[in-house]
C-alpha cells in the first residue's frame, strides 16, 4: 500500500509538469496567433464593402446596398479576360519550373565540403531578402537600354544588336519568371533541405555498401524522401494559382509591357487604390479568395486519392 501511495504521489508532479509545459507552449505561441488573427482574419470583414457603393469617408450605413452588383460586373468586365490570361500564364510558368528548388536542394546536398555548401546556400538565399525595388534597380542597371548588357553588346556586336529586355513585350513572361526564380530559388529550397536532413542516414550507408554511387543514392533515396514534402507544397501552391502578387509586376510595368504584365493582383490594386473603385476591387478579391479555397479542397482531395494522405 505504501508503495502504491508513493508511486501515485510521484506521478502527480509529472502530470502537473506536463500541463505546465503545455500552457507555456500555448503562451509562447499566443502572440503569433494574435498576429495571424489581426492581419489575416480580421481584414476579411472588409469584404462587406463589395456589397455597397462604398465611398471613402462615408459610413456603410449611409451607403447604398447593391447586393451582388459588383460581383456580376466581374463576368462582364472586358479587361478581366486579359488579366486572367496573364495571371494563368505566369502561374503555368511557375509550376513548369516548380521542380527546380527540389533539384537545387538535392544538388546542394551532394556537395561534400561543408563550408562551400553553406556558402552556396547563403548566396542563393540572400536575394529573397532583397526588396523588389532593389531587384528592379539591379535589373534596370543590367538590362535597360543603357545597361551593362547593352554596353557589352554595343562594344562587341554593334549598336544595331542592342536590345532592351525590360521593354520587350514578347519576352515579358520569360524575363519576369527568370527574375522571380532567381529571387526565390534559394529560399524555396530550404524546406526541401530540411526534408533531406530528416532522411535516415543508414539508408545511404547501406546503399554505399551495396555499391551505389551519388546518382543512385540521390535518385533512389533522396528524391523519394523529398517527394512527400513536394506533394504537400504543390497542393498548397495550387490554391494560390491566382495569387501571383503585384509588387514585381507593378515595378516592372511600362507602357510596352503593360498589356501582358498586368496580373489579377495588380489589377485589383489599380482599380482600388489608383482609380478609387474600392467596392469593385474588393469584389474581385472576394471572388479570387473563394476560388482559391475551392482549388485548395480540390487539390487536397486529389492528393488524398493518389497518395492516401491529405493536408486539410
Amino acid at each position: 500500500m505504501r508503495n502504491l501511495k508513493t508511486e501515485s504521489r510521484s506521478s502527480l508532479p509529472i502530470k502537473f509538469k506536463g500541463k505546465r509545459r503545455d500552457w507555456s507552449l500555448f503562451i509562447i505561441s499566443l502572440p503569433l496567433m494574435v498576429i495571424i488573427l489581426l492581419f489575416s482574419y480580421v481584414p476579411l470583414a472588409g469584404w462587406i464593402i463589395s456589397f455597397f457603393e462604398y465611398r471613402p469617408g462615408l459610413s456603410l450605413l449611409t451607403s447604398n446596398f447593391v447586393g451582388l452588383k459588383y460581383i456580376k460586373m466581374i463576368f462582364t468586365d472586358r479587361n478581366m479576360t486579359k488579366v486572367l490570361t496573364n495571371t494563368l500564364i505566369f502561374s503555368a510558368l511557375y509550376f513548369a519550373i516548380y521542380w527546380m528548388p527540389v533539384a537545387f536542394a538535392i544538388l546542394l546536398n551532394e556537395i561534400q565540403r561543408t563550408r562551400f555548401r553553406k556558402l552556396v546556400q547563403t548566396v542563393s538565399t540572400f536575394p529573397h531578402f532583397i526588396s523588389w525595388i532593389i531587384v528592379y534597380s539591379l535589373s534596370f542597371a543590367m538590362f535597360s537600354t543603357d545597361g551593362v548588357l547593352n554596353l557589352f553588346i554595343k562594344l562587341f556586336g554593334g549598336v544595331e544588336n542592342a536590345t532592351n529586355l525590360l521593354a520587350d513585350a514578347d519576352k515579358v513572361f520569360t524575363i519576369q519568371t527568370a527574375i522571380a526564380q532567381w529571387k526565390g530559388l534559394g529560399w524555396s529550397s530550404i524546406i526541401y533541405i530540411s526534408a533531406i536532413s530528416g532522411i535516415d542516414q543508414e539508408l545511404y550507408e547501406s546503399a554505399v555498401i551495396d555499391g551505389a554511387g551519388h546518382f543512385r543514392c540521390a535518385w533512389n533515396i533522396t528524391l523519394p524522401g523529398v517527394l512527400p514534402t513536394f506533394a504537400v507544397m504543390l497542393v498548397v501552391n495550387i490554391a494560390g494559382v491566382f495569387n501571383t502578387g503585384y509588387e514585381q509586376y507593378f515595378l516592372f510595368k511600362n507602357p510596352v509591357t503593360a498589356p501582358k504584365i498586368e496580373v489579377l493582383d495588380l489589377y485589383v490594386y489599380r482599380m482600388g487604390l489608383q482609380l478609387g473603385d474600392f467596392s469593385y476591387a474588393t469584389a474581385v478579391g472576394l471572388v479570387k479568395s473563394t476560388i482559391s479555397l475551392i482549388l485548395l479542397f480540390i487539390a487536397n482531395n486529389i492528393s488524398a486519392k493518389i497518395r492516401g494522405k491529405s493536408i486539410v
